[in-house]
């Protein structure tokens, strides 16, 4: 293998099975399915860049059991979502979020935060952080970003109406540069915001898909008016059809991916172990924001199902709790040694991997919790949990806490 020549075929995917469908793969179902595929292949012994050893997942639920039971010692797990981000410190920053308002305008400005404040929560770099003035606290990584996210839609950046800071709406969204969001975040050339550029851009596509979408996004348009699609159309939401409305809606304002019938598959690679046209759809930002949803719909009484429905998040936390564990292991240890397109076969092996095992670790962490699935179900184990489990070990192997594989990031995947 040569692993300098890892690369994705080419900026756009398109199938090469015209007759599959686009939705198809745009719902959690798809990522579970394809992902137990490419699973399947390795277990059989056919992955070309990982194997295996699932005799050492236990090793795995007995960190995350611990972990678990350290940060939530009466084991009342949250979901995982942003807001676990936006308390950091033991502030309770979500109280701010449009506190004056009702409890629909509340959902609302909560809403138009963790769309925002998820779409900016890719990679930040390991020598960018976020200096908090209102507390005196730093934070960096994905906590950085969350705190630096809702200070900057306190400040209103997100809105046309200074009058009205809290709420993210297209036209301010349409108009955010990258110089507005590095002062914003603090961006400066001894504290780099990874992808930047990239950011300022997405939340740019994000105004305009808003914009031209009225059903959904209201007029004026903003994410927070969701709250009252969903609950004039159903009353309650599942996860997966919260999902499937996410990735429909805001397919265009990707980077040029994985495309099928014309429709933008957002996060979805390809592995040659999958029939046909190969894709194995992963829509970790999108399904990590349905997780980051579930809260502002339900306190504003939109109950949500299904939430099970959700896969884990394919992402270097759980990846590497895998790999740093040995449950994942390399066929050639020089894969961990270069740079990878995120789209590259070897990472989308690697987030396939990730999810299948996450799957077959829920169990496993709830037996040794004591928990059934009904009262803990996936997303409690990934915030329990997983991810911190994940973060933990990657400190003990590496002093700076990287991730065992380095991908190449543009601020708006990982």
């Amino acid at each position: 293998m040569t692993p300098r020549n890892y690369k994705a075929s080419g900026a756009v995917l398109s199938a090469s099975n015209a007759g599959e469908k686009p939705a198809a793969l745009l719902n959690a179902a798809a990522v579970r399915e394809r992902c137990e595929i490419v699973f399947a292949a390795v277990a059989r012994g056919e992955g070309r860049y990982f194997a295996i050893d699932l005799a050492r997942l236990g090793e795995v639920a007995d960190r995350v059991a611990a972990i678990t039971r350290r940060r939530y010692p009466d084991l009342a797990v949250p979901y995982h979502s942003r807001w676990r981000h936006f308390s950091v410190g033991g502030v309770d920053r979500a109280a701010l979020v449009a506190a004056k308002g009702d409890d629909a305008e509340r959902a609302r400005a909560r809403i138009d935060l963790a769309v925002v404040s998820v779409l900016l929560d890719a990679g930040a770099g390991r020598g960018w952080c976020y200096h908090e003035a209102e507390t005196g606290q730093v934070w960096g990584r994905s906590e950085g970003l969350a705190v630096a996210s809702l200070r900057a839609m306190q400040q209103g950046l997100f809105s046309t109406d200074p009058t009205e800071t809290w709420r993210a709406d297209a036209a301010a969204l349409a108009r955010v540069t990258p110089d507005r969001l590095a002062a914003a975040f603090q961006h400066r050339p001894e504290n780099p915001l990874l992808g930047l550029d990239s950011r300022a851009a997405l939340l740019r596509r994000l105004g305009r898909v808003l914009a031209a979408d009225p059903a959904r996004f209201g007029a004026p348009a903003r994410p927070g008016n969701l709250y009252d699609y969903w609950r004039a159309h159903r009353g309650e939401m599942s996860a997966d059809g919260m999902l499937q409305t996410l990735l429909l809606a805001l397919g265009p304002i990707w980077p040029a991916r994985a495309s099928l019938a014309g429709v933008p598959l957002g996060d979805c690679g390809r592995h040659s172990s999958v029939p046909d046209d190969g894709f194995v759809p992963f829509h970790k930002l999108s399904q990590w924001l349905v997780y980051s949803l579930i809260e502002p719909l339900e306190a504003g009484g939109v109950p949500v199902t299904g939430i099970d429905e959700l896969t884990g998040l394919a992402e270097y936390r759980n990846g590497g709790l895998f790999l740093d564990c040995g449950v994942i292991g390399p066929r050639d240890r020089s894969l961990l040694s270069h740079p990878l397109d995120p789209f590259s076969e070897p990472v989308v092996e690697w987030r396939a991997l990730t999810v299948a095992l996450l799957d077959r670790l829920a169990p496993e962490v709830r037996a040794r919790l004591g928990k059934p699935a009904a009262l803990f179900p996936l997303a409690c184990v990934l915030e329990g949990g997983s991810w911190a489990a994940g973060r933990e070990i990657a400190f003990e192997h590496r002093r700076d806490g990287s991730a065992p594989i380095t991908i190449v990031s543009d601020g708006t995947l990982f």
